[in-house]
């Protein structure tokens, strides 16, 4: 694992483009086709002891404090995040790798605490539609302990975690979402915008698929018998693929362009059937794939590229916004609190 690369993965910063927190994986050792995975994973370092008391303030916000529990259980998921990206379940013991990103990702912790604050007082989530997300994650295990082992695996520390964190998503989406309503743009500043960009607006040919990863080539032969059968593509991912990022989307890696993926599974994605069922090994195991989609290389037609214009331009205005409403909250912050000091010294 390349320290560099999750610590800049790490400090992302959180823009209008909100996702809701991944559920729980049901396999407990996944490996994702991408180029960055390592093969094996890293051997886990000692973990850093922290110098501070859990209920010291990390940071003040309007009006509100935060302690430096409440930054540790938000960094230890963030750091999950992308540890689950590179194909391996998160352990604490990984949480090393990240020490020095800390003081850093102090600043995005409390953005992000900056625009919950602002969400609760102009947006609502939609409750019900949190409950069922909660609930179809807890699905996929049949134990209360397999569930349990899931969450420690993508950082969560209890149930309610990944509830609250659900929750807090689904409010600061709902806001976002309000916002970028208020900024429209019409026909005439989209045509002049592709007009004026349209060297920028080219896109690379794309494939959109969705895998299954098991071990063995007799478990992958099974899942296309059962696909043959008319079983459901999602409801095998979920119960059965090895990858943690796209089990809980019923497999679904989204889209990519060439060379991303790990070359048997790019040359399926990219030169085989669209929409039939395909199977290929790679270094990561057995892949059960289907390509459901893909485009070629060009500039991107107006029709195709106006929905983009219209939400980059409105996630422009509402994101100058949104920083302005940030500035007032009149945002303090203590990053030698958050600072780690190795064991032993």
């Amino acid at each position: 694992m390349k320290k560099i690369l999750l610590t800049l993965a790490l400090l992302g910063g959180v823009a209008l483009a909100q996702t809701t927190p991944p559920a729980p994986a049901p396999a407990p050792t996944p490996t994702t086709p991408a180029p960055t995975a390592p093969e094996t994973a890293p051997a886990a370092p000692q973990i850093p002891e922290s110098t501070g008391d859990p209920a010291a303030v990390v940071g003040t916000l309007g009006g509100q404090t935060y302690t430096l529990a409440d930054f540790d259980k938000a960094f230890r998921i963030a750091a999950a995040r992308i540890v689950n990206a590179q194909g391996i379940p998160f352990e604490d013991s990984y949480l090393s790798e990240f020490a020095s990103a800390r003081p850093d990702y102090l600043k995005q912790f409390l953005r992000d605490r900056a625009v919950t604050q602002l969400a609760q007082s102009r947006a609502k989530a939609d409750q019900a539609a949190v409950d069922q997300q909660y609930e179809d994650a807890r699905a996929n295990f049949e134990t209360d302990e397999a569930f349990a082992g899931a969450l420690a695996a993508t950082g969560y520390s209890d149930p309610e975690d990944l509830r609250a964190e659900l929750g807090r998503q689904a409010l600061v989406n709902a806001y976002l979402e309000s916002l970028q309503e208020r900024f429209k743009f019409g026909d005439a500043v989209v045509a002049g915008y592709y007009s004026l960009n349209r060297d920028k607006l080219t896109r690379e040919a794309e494939a959109c698929v969705k895998h299954i990863l098991v071990p063995s080539e007799a478990g992958a032969r099974a899942i296309v018998a059962d696909l043959a059968g008319g079983a459901d593509f999602a409801k095998i991912a979920a119960e059965k693929s090895q990858d943690p990022g796209s089990a809980p989307q019923g497999g679904d890696l989204g889209c990519f362009g060439p060379g991303q993926m790990v070359e048997s599974f790019d040359k399926a994605s990219f030169t085989g059937p669209v929409g039939q069922v395909q199977t290929v090994q790679s270094q990561f195991g057995y892949h059960v794939l289907v390509v459901t989609k893909r485009t070629d290389a060009g500039v991107t037609p107006l029709a195709e590229a106006a929905p983009l214009i219209r939400q980059q331009l409105s996630s422009e205005a509402a994101q100058k916004y949104l920083d302005a409403q940030i500035a007032r909250l009149n945002v303090e912050s203590f990053p030698d609190v958050v600072t780690l000091t190795p064991a032993g010294n």
